[in-house]
């Protein structure tokens, strides 16, 4: 310390950055030291919380240290993302963003207090996860073609449940209902977990959402799977069409988890963070998990951080196209 004091009383700010550049490289070779906190921007039991919790079980293992989940939850993912992005830049508070926290939120929120492709570091893509069309188990539409006919003739009766202006299952549901050009009622939860909930109670009419949040209901039959909008269909769910086979090859959505950590993070921190994930993709065990859910998981030319970031800049630009409107 004294000779850091030395060093700013002759030569001021920027002796401290060049000290600062210099221990830098230590900290990264050390980390982590500590426990790591996890934020989840949605509340627990949801999709983005499943996979969060499957792959930091392992990726704690590699990196020495545990990996503390924190659910925060509100105004769909970015009350917790707008955190994560003002967090230390040290590798100890990450986030599992998804498609709709570091994408759609950028037209939806024309004050977002973060900007996704700015304000984080890209770690690496977790999983793909394909959107699933739907409904509590006793409504009426027997398959997809009726469903089209049957909200078209009813939008005015009907609510659509989604996590939150921004989640996923809000901007996917948007995605639809501009395809069938209608506008049911939107019916806001703190995450899919309680939206889920509410669909398999009868509570709301149907929703978009994440294979991962639905094999389980629509397996036991508490809810309908009408199609998934992906081109071919999901192993975990083969029975289910997709919308292309079901009659509506319009309506194509798929989401995904990634992970970030806050803006000048380390790249020596970010590149360890990095390899323990692609490790926890490479377990059979995390892969099974991941694939009974029917999460797609990525290749390894899409694990890297470059290809992270290459996506986040792709996918802003194409829900901008689809929900800006929706912001004016």
């Amino acid at each position: 310390m004294n000779l850091l004091k030395r060093m700013l009383a002759s030569c001021g700010i920027a002796a401290l950055a060049a000290v600062g550049a210099a221990i830098g490289p230590a900290q990264a070779q050390d980390y982590p030291t500590r426990n790591i906190t996890m934020i989840v921007p949605f509340a627990a039991g949801g999709p983005t919380d499943v996979i969060a919790r499957i792959v930091t079980g392992h990726m704690q293992q590699t990196l020495g240290q545990s990996i503390i989940i924190e659910n925060v939850v509100g105004a769909g993912g970015t009350t917790a993302s707008t955190r994560a992005s003002k967090a230390a830049p040290d590798g100890y508070t990450l986030i599992t963003g998804h498609m709709g926290t570091h994408a759609a939120s950028v037209p939806l929120y024309p004050k977002l207090a973060y900007h996704p492709s700015k304000d984080f570091e890209a770690v690496g893509l977790i999983a793909g996860t394909p959107i699933l069309i739907l409904a509590r188990k006793d409504f009426a539409p027997k398959d997809l073609k009726e469903f089209v006919t049957y909200v078209k003739a009813n939008t005015d009766k009907l609510n659509a449940a989604h996590a939150g202006v921004g989640s996923v299952s809000y901007s996917s549901c948007e995605l639809l209902n501009s395809v069938l050009k209608i506008n049911p009622t939107g019916v806001p939860f703190n995450g899919t977990g309680p939206a889920m909930n509410a669909l398999v109670g009868g509570q709301v009419d149907y929703m978009c959402d994440q294979i991962v949040n639905a094999v389980p209901q629509v397996k036991g039959g508490t809810i309908k799977a009408y199609a998934v909008a992906t081109p071919e269909r999901n192993p975990s769910l083969p029975d289910v069409p997709t919308t292309a086979e079901a009659g509506l090859p319009e309506f194509q959505a798929q989401a995904w988890n990634a992970i970030f950590a806050p803006k000048g993070t380390p790249a020596p921190i970010v590149a360890k963070l990095n390899a323990a994930l692609v490790k926890a993709l490479d377990d059979e065990g995390v892969r099974k998990r991941l694939l009974d859910l029917g999460s797609v998981i990525p290749k390894p030319a899409e694990r890297t951080p470059e290809s992270l970031k290459k996506l986040v800049d792709s996918e802003i630009t194409k829900w901008s196209a689809v929900l800006k409107p929706l912001s004016n």
